[in-house]
């Protein structure tokens, strides 16, 4: 029987004796100090591989890594005779460092007995399966990180005294165990009997307990859209419902919702919100106008724990409020079931196709009953939506009030022209001169409202900072500190652009302007809501000219230019109008998909 052999060619052959060379060095013990003490070579790669396995015969205590650990070919400590200087294996040298006697080779410490917590790792001395990482820290501290917390047969080896026992080693931040902004109960420890109701929500036709809660709430007189859309509702019919913001769509849908479910029963109601605020802020409403009823209401959003979320869809709901990447998570984990869902809400439901949850909300519906009700509320009313209710609603009733893409009539706002340079300058001067109670500032970016909210700090100004980066803990924390005026000032992204319901706020300031002028809206929209007045400015720069155009154009009217006395202005082409005049707006887009804020 013939054996073929396999030809190669002289380039591979040089390739192979290079790689077999570089493999025995890095297996071969490491080249001993300039004081000439000769290397003992290895014979063969095989020998070197059978070295290099677990189980293999140990080498003598003078070829052996420090403290007996078996590392892969280290050098002795700098101070032993013929070593004047350390190896890392791959043939790196380091600087030759002071150290302690080493143990001798019969000493050698068990891999599983731990060292004291005042002892550390010497700063040569790292894991077999850390080679040339050890520490770098100085003082002949070594790495306490995670970087070398295991062995390389897979367990746990010495540690240098444990995680966070070591007074060089950075403490483990504390655990984060938020999980809702809410400790105390909403409903009443003592049941009420409620009174009989005649008010102007009972005469739409909600129950007393409704139009007591409602009344407990401070509210005499319905909206415009709540007088529409609840009559509708409670007959049972999809509704697409837009309304500028402030204007109370959240309990235009909420209150004949809880009309329709009645008594406690299985999960037969489903809120889908874009942002874990808005979530929060729906969940409460709910909460709150379901006081007097026996139903159950609850929330699941990313950013905290799962605990308290999957014990409350265990326990069994009557009301979910959630975003749409958590809800997919508990689904996937069956921790609730969407089959008994009959009414269905998409809230802010352009934002969400802004931040392009159309995927996850057409897996969401699928799973819902075919047979519900549907109800859209948004503040505007783009092309998109259209497609999607034709998909997901039945003939519904559009209830729209007020003129589309334009702001609240309770606002009042103003253009500031300035150049880039003075920016925070004259924003300085508009917090200063400006009689500003409760004020929320728009950045484009999170980078920019961190930067911003910094600089006011050094101000003196008490200032809560709001965006995507931020843990949820903090986020509820900025969010409550100003609603409680323990800060003046909320520094935010878009993320506090839409539906956001925070009473008192006197000014916004655009220091950014928006991309989008969709975005102008509601980011103004935080203001003069619920009947109140406000004011909202907006700083422009050279570079944001076409997009104030693009706002003036898409609000249908131009917005006044506004100067402030005594401000050192630099000139620019932003105070000749002739040249406002001539820009060109940019063209009408949506915002970018799956942008954070």
């Amino acid at each position: 029987m013939r054996l073929w052999r396999w030809e190669v060619g002289p380039l591979t052959r040089i390739m192979l004796k290079k790689f077999i060379a570089k493999l025995r060095e890095s297996i071969s013990p490491t080249k001993r100090g300039s004081e000439g003490s000769e290397h003992k070579e290895v014979k063969s790669t095989r020998e070197g591989f059978q070295g290099a396995g677990a189980g293999h015969k140990p080498r003598p205590a003078q070829d052996r890594g420090p403290a007996g650990q078996g590392g892969r070919g280290r050098s002795p400590r700098s101070g032993e005779p013929g070593s004047a200087a350390r190896g890392d294996g791959q043939g790196r040298a380091h600087d030759s460092r002071p150290s302690r006697e080493p143990r001798p080779a019969h000493e050698a410490r068990p891999a599983h007995e731990s060292r004291p917590s005042h002892e550390a790792r010497p700063s040569h001395e790292g894991r077999p399966n850390q080679e040339g990482r050890s520490g770098r820290g100085g003082q002949g501290q070594g790495r306490q990180d995670g970087a070398s917390r295991h062995s390389a047969g897979g367990g746990h080896s010495a540690r240098s005294g444990g995680r966070g026992r070591t007074g060089g080693e950075r403490p483990r931040p504390a655990r984060d165990d938020f999980e809702h902004p809410r400790r105390e109960p909403v409903k009443p420890v003592v049941p009420i009997d409620v009174p009989k109701m005649d008010t102007a929500f009972s005469q739409l036709g909600l129950s007393d307990a409704l139009a007591y809660a409602v009344q407990e709430m401070g509210y005499t007189e319905p909206t415009p859209i709540q007088r529409q859309a609840i009559p509708i509702i409670l007959q049972g019919g999809d509704v697409i419902g837009s309304a500028q913001t402030g204007t109370g769509k959240t309990a235009a849908f909420a209150l004949p919702i809880i009309q329709r479910l009645g008594a406690h029963g299985a999960l037969r109601c489903l809120v889908l919100e874009p942002t874990r605020e808005l979530a929060l802020q729906v969940e409460e409403a709910f909460q709150k106008y379901a006081r007097f009823t026996d139903l159950r209401v609850t929330i699941v959003y990313g950013g905290v724990g799962y605990g308290k979320q999957t014990d409350d869809l265990r326990r069994g709901m009557d009301i979910l409020a959630a975003t749409p990447g958590r809800l997919l998570d508990h689904l996937e984990q069956r921790n609730c079931s969407l089959e008994k869902v009959d009414i269905l809400v998409l809230d802010e439901v352009d934002r969400m196709l802004d931040m392009g949850f159309l995927p996850d909300v057409r897996r969401i519906v699928q799973q819902c009953q075919a047979a519900r009700q549907t109800l859209f509320f948004t503040a505007t009313l783009p092309p998109e939506i259209e497609q999607l209710a034709s998909w997901a609603l039945r003939n519904p009733a559009k209830v729209e009030i007020g003129r589309q893409r334009s702001p609240a009539e309770t606002v009042s706002h103003a253009f500031y022209p300035v150049v880039a340079t003075q920016k925070f300058d004259l924003l300085q001067q508009l917090l200063e001169k400006t009689e500003l109670k409760s004020v929320i500032i728009f950045c484009r970016t999170r980078m920019g409202a961190d930067r911003i909210a910094a600089r006011l700090q050094q101000k003196g100004h008490t200032v809560g900072v709001l965006h995507s980066d931020r843990s949820q803990r903090e986020r509820v924390e900025a969010l409550e500190g100003f609603k409680s005026a323990r800060f003046e000032v909320l520094v935010a992204t878009d993320i506090a652009a839409r539906g956001l319901d925070i009473a008192g706020v006197s000014h916004v300031i655009n220091y950014d302007v928006p991309e989008n002028a969709e975005d102008y809206v509601h980011r103004i929209g935080r203001t003069g809501r619920a009947q109140n007045t406000g004011d909202a400015f907006t700083l422009v720069t050279e570079e944001d000219v076409r997009d104030a155009r693009s706002i003036e154009r898409f609000i249908g009217t131009s917005i006044e230019r506004k100067r402030i006395e005594g401000f050192p202005y630099v000139y620019s082409a932003l105070f000749d109008q002739k040249i406002l005049d001539e820009a060109v707006p940019k063209p009408a887009g949506r915002l970018h998909r799956g942008m954070r804020r």
